[in-house]
């Protein structure tokens, strides 16, 4: 048999470590090609190291929560190759022979028909946890009923070993309550027993309570690295926020027409976000000295122009992936990459890399129905931008004929600014730039 290690792969510019905080296969376990063997997490996001080789599992050399670095082996896979030995330089290298147990291919061919049992389902249940549940009958649908705790909701050992340790608990119960047979052929239960309780699983996290009204929950691992983010960021930079309100019903009507067109021929849905991130990327060509990063007393003049776009996750957290080379985009590819982007966030398919090397940060604040709103830097960077949602609103039109009210779509940007490097000048042109590009958006542009 060889052995194969299994190291960290590199995850992108600047990470150099990560966090393990599942074991998704287990010592003993069968692990095939592009198998999810180990959960780790860096400072941006969750990510899963698979497998680039066939064997078993024979060694963990981490324990969960163990930080590793890149290139570090975590783990070590037997794979059925023939070790080659050679005596001298100069000698053939004959394959070591090695024995057939007849036994143990007996006990491989009975745990593949106990796998096999569970093969109708269309979760994914890793073998050790189809082995715990034929070693227990546990039936099928009991098995697809367990609430998983593990990645896109997998059965982990510990989910089962929890089933299988709350049905023992039941069964123990029950049988203290055996029903006691008369000589008259009465039935009877025992005063002191009460009837068993249906089993209930939790899966979210533990909570307490002081006073039997307040909870008391502890931040999850996300949750306590954005805190640090934020208020790091605070400490660090003077925060300044200048505001701009802009008319983008050109914008609006231009979307209306096209998205139907548009979600045909590419593949993809237009929304907003692509029209204001190419201006942004526009503004930020014309405004170089926004696109840079403060290292003590230097100033990090970026060659590269790569947006971050906060997105919001199912469960109320924050992450930021990264449109690499934002101004080398048309709208076509801009729309793409958003959506791209903004799909894995939601299913928690970002990669590290993808949150890695960002230059300027927007976040889209009037999703949730806000005007407007007053964001923190995303350390190293100098500015962040927050658009507002987009409201009918009467406004003055201006005419050759002269002003009138009218109904216009308008919404607020907020450009917040490191005000140790960004002076209100260069803060406030930089938005209003942005504004210029959404207002002058061309309605006759065929995208």
């Amino acid at each position: 048999m060889a052995r194969y290690e299994l190291k960290l792969p590199t995850m992108g510019e600047s990470i150099a470590e990560a966090t393990i905080t599942n074991w998704l296969k287990q010592v003993g376990e069968t692990i095939e090609v592009d198998d999810a063997v180990v959960e780790i997490a860096t400072d941006k996001v969750d990510s899963e190291v698979p497998s680039e080789i066939s064997g078993v599992l024979v060694e963990q050399l981490f324990a969960k929560d163990a930080i590793i670095k890149v290139g570090q082996t975590f783990a070590i896979i037997e794979t059925a190759e023939v070790d080659v030995v050679k005596s001298n330089k100069h000698e053939v290298a004959e394959p070591v022979e090695i024995p057939i147990i007849e036994s143990s291919i007996a006990v491989a061919k009975e745990i593949v028909a106990s796998i096999s049992n569970f093969s109708d389902s269309e979760k994914f249940f890793s073998p050790l946890v189809k082995n715990i549940a034929k070693e227990e009958g546990i039936t099928l649908s009991e098995l697809e009923e367990i609430p998983g705790t593990g990645k896109d909701g997998r059965v982990t050992k510990e989910d089962i070993l929890k089933f299988v340790g709350s049905r023992h608990e039941l069964e123990k119960r029950t049988g203290e309550a055996k029903l006691e047979v008369a000589s008259n052929n009465s039935v009877q239960l025992p005063k002191s027993v009460s009837q068993p309780q249906p089993i209930t699983y939790n899966s979210q996290p533990t909570t307490s309570s002081l006073n039997g009204s307040d909870e008391i929950m502890e931040m999850d691992r996300m949750r306590k690295l954005i805190s640090g983010y934020m208020t790091t960021s605070l400490q660090t930079s003077a925060h300044v926020s200048s505001f701009i309100e802009v008319d983008v019903t050109n914008i609006v009507k231009w979307r209306d027409k096209v998205k139907n067109a548009f979600e045909k021929r590419e593949g993809e849905k237009l929304t907003f976000t692509p029209i204001f991130m190419e201006a942004v990327a526009k503004a930020l060509k014309d405004y170089p000295m926004m696109n840079i990063s403060i290292d003590g007393d230097y100033i990090i003049k970026k060659k590269n122009i790569n947006l971050g776009m906060a997105a919001a996750l199912p469960n109320g957290n924050l992450i930021v992936p990264i449109i690499k080379n934002a101004d080398q985009l048309n709208l076509v590819g801009m729309a793409k990459a958003v959506n791209d982007l903004g799909n894995r966030a939601k299913t928690g398919k970002l990669k590290p890399d993808d949150t890695q090397g960002g230059t300027y940060t927007v976040t889209n604040v009037g999703s949730f129905g806000s005007i407007f709103g007053t964001p923190i830097i995303n350390q190293p960077q100098v500015g962040i931008l927050a658009l507002g949602a987009i409201r009918k609103v009467p406004a003055v039109i201006e005419t050759p004929e002269g002003d009138f009210i009218g109904i216009r779509q308008k919404m607020f940007l907020t450009h917040t600014y490191d005000h140790r490097i960004i002076d209100g000048a260069l803060g406030g042109s930089f938005v209003k730039r942005v504004a210029e590009y959404l207002e002058a958006f061309d309605v006759d542009s065929d995208y």
